[in-house]
């Protein structure tokens, strides 16, 4: 509710607004609120997801990536 009063004081009229929030605030408010729950969702999904799925395949590495290894160690590659 939006109250407004007038005062005469010392015969200077003094004007006292008594507002809520102002709308900044409630927007800024509104927006604070929805990041927070969006990241705190995500982490909360994130867990979630570490837990119940099963760990990423990792790729298989290629028979030529092998043989590079190898030569850089020294040992020779099967089949040569």
């Amino acid at each position: 509710t939006v109250k407004s009063s007038l005062y005469l004081q010392n015969n200077v009229i003094i004007e006292e607004v008594n507002k809520g929030l102002n709308p900044g605030m409630i927007v800024l408010l509104v927006v604070a609120t929805t990041l927070l729950l969006f990241f705190v969702g995500n982490y909360a999904l994130y867990l979630y997801a570490q837990k119940t799925l099963p760990p990423k395949k990792k790729k298989p590495v290629s028979k030529k990536k092998l043989k590079r290894e190898k030569l850089k160690q020294g040992v020779s590659a099967p089949g040569e």
